[in-house]
């Protein structure tokens, strides 16, 4: 195995290197880390107001020692508490905050209250995409081409994170990208299961162990495993194809946990960017999405897993470990920085080695505290120019438009998307053969809470609408196809009696693929442009996809049409069907986001009289709902 190394400090715990002795490097630089700049007696009774118990003692002799692990995940880009979209502090009904800058005041308290030399701060990834900011920062003012530190890696080494694992979205701006942004980090970025295609030799670091000084008593060496989730390979194809394979994460991880646990490790995290539900989103061969709980019962030796992915606060979980009975301890913070994850795991020193004797976990609510302005004043500049960007007017809309009733009617604002990849496409294709075909459009709900204002519209208002950085291709589908991916989109709907009470909001978001999945994501309904048809939700799922036409005329079987889709789903991403085998015949990998700005930018006028055609509509047993 080659040779890993990274940093060392000291008093606090030090990283000892993959397959060779521990050796001290110069400690690196951390700017603010470790710094409390909150007043100490109301962070202390905020923390307190959720359950927090306290600074960890050691036992005389330290025979025992309590030692603490925080941790996050999907952090998304959010810096500060800020809601780019709204050009507004963050807010929502549950009264939460987002933001590293708020997590570094509930970590700094933690780690005054227990003591530097007891803790450990872990992520579980999705670090670098999610926020405009993100974007910003990977297409329009990339650091990959002004040298400029990422603001995820400025925040995160100053807050000195002792290790982060990949997410899934960590490859969506291309390995180039990612690889730029590990060198940024401070932290070791870890990923066992990502190897090289075609063979099994991981592409990123796979784990590291951490060594604890305990005052007369031996190092604890803590061991931490990074494992990303295997849907990259179908989420971002076009980034990792030919490079990069994701495995199990139960396969990596049996592979790896007896290899730490060969090195010395006496306690073992895994760190994972996966969900606790044991489903998937997608279906075939792929490994299982969600398997966080389903290493901690097939892998013995693991003592407590952080995970993500999921974006759901799970303050504590236990799941018992089929080999050998032991209870392993997981939890999931909330994510954008709305929770933390804290472990408490209290060690025994026993036959010369350390153990967990009883562990829990519980996650802190970050509206609990306040930003560290220390943090916040670390990404001011960056976040400014985010927010100047964001306001920067496109074009003029000659009325207000909403996204509210987008899930369930055909609507202007959702129609402008498919405006701009149907333009885009046709004028890609000119030309061409595949000119001569009939092209429709794919687009979805991302944000039921997007508008256009009348009059001016910014870039923060396409943002709004278009939250995701996908990019366009154009494939090709038969009649025949396209029927059943409209049957497989209908799915998103409840079965409705004819004669029931007219509630839209309630008939979406259905359970996916069956009752006991979690519901169907508003991105997961798929709506068409270019063709007229209605959706039966009278109808079982399978059967709901009724009078569909092209220009008045049944569409045939046959019928060859030039569909434009974003990559996510021509990859194959919410598993619809024949897209992700369908001959591609346009993909100059152009941001759907951008095309809209630039689209609009060169109209100047966004009138929906122009674009906006009511093609779909909900029915029951052939009357139209609305």
């Amino acid at each position: 195995m080659s040779e890993l190394r990274h940093r060392h400090t000291d008093p606090t715990p030090r990283w000892c290197s993959c397959r060779v002795p521990d050796d001290d490097v110069e400690p690196a630089a951390s700017g603010i880390s470790r710094r409390n700049v909150l007043i100490g007696a109301s962070a202390a009774g905020a923390l307190a107001a959720v359950g927090w118990s306290g600074p960890a003692q050691a036992a005389p002799g330290d025979s025992t020692v309590t030692i603490t692990i925080m941790g996050t995940s999907d952090l998304h880009t959010n810096v500060v508490n800020w809601d780019y979209y709204r050009d507004a502090t963050y807010s929502d009904s549950a009264g939460n905050a987002v933001g590293l800058a708020r997590v570094a005041s509930v970590v700094n308290q933690i780690r005054a209250d227990r003591g530097p030399e007891r803790t450990l701060l872990f992520d579980a990834g999705d670090t670098i995409q999610g926020t405009p900011l993100g974007f910003y920062y990977a297409t329009v003012e990339p650091v990959t081409e002004t040298g400029a530190i990422h603001p995820m890696a400025a925040q995160m080494n100053a807050l000195g994170y002792d290790a982060v694992a990949l997410g899934n979205h960590e490859f969506n701006y291309g390995l180039a990208f990612l690889d730029n942004w590990i060198s940024q980090m401070e932290a070791p970025a870890l990923a066992a299961n990502a190897v090289h295609a075609g063979t099994k030799v991981p592409r990123f670091r796979p784990y590291a162990i951490k060594r604890m000084k305990v005052k007369g008593r031996p190092p604890i060496r803590v061991g931490v495993l990074g494992l990303t989730n295997p849907g990259v390979v179908i989420w971002d194809k076009a980034n990792v194809e030919g490079e990069l394979e994701v495995q199990g994460l139960v396969e990596a991880a049996a592979r790896w946990v007896p290899v730490m646990r060969a090195e010395g490790a006496d306690i073992v995290v895994v760190s994972a960017h996966s969900g606790d539900s044991g489903t998937s989103s997608y279906s075939g061969d792929l490994p299982v999405e969600n398997a966080a709980a389903l290493v901690a019962e097939q892998v013995p030796g693991i003592d407590a897993i952080l995970f993500g992915h999921a974006h759901r606060d799970v303050p504590e979980r236990f799941v018992t470990n089929a080999e050998t009975g032991a209870q392993v301890v997981m939890s999931e913070p909330k994510n954008w920085g709305q929770r933390v994850s804290v472990f408490d795991l209290r060690l025994e020193f026993v036959r010369g080695h350390w153990r967990v004797a009883q562990s829990q976990a519980m996650t802190v609510n970050t509206n609990t505290v306040v930003d560290d302005p220390a943090f916040v004043a670390l990404v001011r500049d960056q976040h400014d120019a985010v927010v100047t960007y964001m306001n920067t007017p496109v074009a003029n809309s000659t009325e207000a438009m909403s996204a509210a009733e987008a899930c369930w009617k055909d609507t202007a604002i959702l129609d402008y998307v498919n405006e701009v990849q149907t333009a885009t496409v046709a004028a890609a294709v000119a030309g061409s053969p595949e000119a001569a075909l009939p092209i429709v459009s794919i687009a979805a709900p991302f944000n039921r809470a997007a508008s256009f204002p009348a009059g001016p519209v910014t870039i923060k208002d396409v943002a709004g609408l278009y939250i995701y950085d996908n990019t366009l291709l154009a494939s090709v589908l038969t009649g025949a196809q396209i029927k059943e991916y409209l049957e497989f989109s209908a799915k998103y709907f409840k079965q409705v009696a004819p004669d029931a009470p007219v509630d839209p909001a309630a008939w979406t978001n259905a359970p996916w693929p069956n009752p006991d999945s979690p519901t169907t994501p508003d991105y997961n309904y798929d709506q068409f442009s270019g063709v007229d048809y209605g959706i039966d939700i009278s109808q079982p799922v399978g059967s709901r996809i009724v009078g569909l036409s092209y220009e008045g005329v049944p569409v045939a079987d046959d019928q060859q049409f030039l569909v434009a889709v974003n990559n996510y789903r021509q990859s194959g991403g919410g598993g619809f069907p024949h897209i992700a085998s369908a001959p591609v015949v346009y993909n100059a990998q152009v941001a759907i986001r951008e095309a809209i700005v630039a689209y609009a930018s060169a109209q100047g006028t966004i009138d929906p009289a122009d674009f906006h055609v009511e093609n779909w509509r909900l029915v029951r047993n052939g009357t139209p709902v609305f």
